[in-house]
């Protein structure tokens, strides 16, 4: 008999170190090998506000398309574009466009946390990247906001200055959605929390309505509502 068959659910379930790097690793893997079903477009807004509750508005193009070999996201706003190639387990590319500055270029390194826009999301961020990380740990199993969840810690082996050394994810059972994931700096303290607050089942697919992302450390928030095709 398992051990989470004889906890009830709401109690957590920690992992040797063993089958926590077992089962993290495993658990990354299949997050960056998922394809998306098919080519999706929609426009959302994005509200920024900083830490004085000064608040600006931005409509943002979100576009998500197969190719031969890998499939792509594309994040627009008018003044940048940032298109992530996802390549599976490989990391990922991200390619930046900034018209105004006559910039065009692929983001390695320290550009990878450039803010997209002005916003709290870095432009690592918007791919997920801290699941290419090679130390993966599935540190426990328990509830978050009401979900059965498994909670993975990602480590950074070369963090760069004003990145992220860790991100702890709770990663849900069911759908395997983000329910919530924090990311820590470079002396272990809390720098943003990334939180789905809306997903929503259209055609048999779990969609995000809206997502907030939190800076502890300025007090700045950036909040997406997705107008969802149905």
């Amino acid at each position: 008999m398992s051990i989470a068959a004889l906890e009830p659910p709401s109690q957590p379930v920690t992992l040797s170190p063993e089958q926590a790097a077992k089962e993290g690793r495993a658990l990354a893997d299949e997050m960056v090998s998922q394809k998306p079903a098919a080519n999706t477009t929609n426009m959302g807004i994005m509200t920024i506000r900083d830490a004085n509750d000064n608040r600006t508005r931005i409509s943002v193009h979100f576009e998500v398309f197969t190719t031969p070999t890998n499939w792509c996201s594309r994040y627009q706003t008018s003044d940048m574009t940032v298109t992530v190639l996802h390549e599976g387990a490989s990391a990922n590319r991200y390619q930046v466009a900034i018209p105004r500055q006559g910039r065009d270029f692929t983001a390695t390194g320290r550009q990878l946390m450039m803010p997209f826009a002005d916003s709290d999301f870095a432009i690592a961020d918007l791919g997920l990247e801290f699941f290419h990380w090679p130390e993966q740990n599935l540190t426990k199993k328990e509830m978050k906001r009401s979900r059965a969840c498994k909670v993975l810690e990602s480590k950074n082996p070369h963090p760069a200055p004003g990145g992220y050394s860790r991100v702890v994810s709770w990663i849900d059972n069911e759908s395997d959605g983000i329910v919530m994931a924090q990311a820590y700096d470079l002396q272990g303290k809390l720098l943003k929390q990334f939180i789905p607050k809306k997903v929503e089942k259209i055609n048999g697919q779990w969609q995000l309505q809206e997502m907030e992302i939190d800076n502890a450390q300025t007090g700045s928030s950036t909040r997406v509502d997705f107008d969802l095709a149905r």
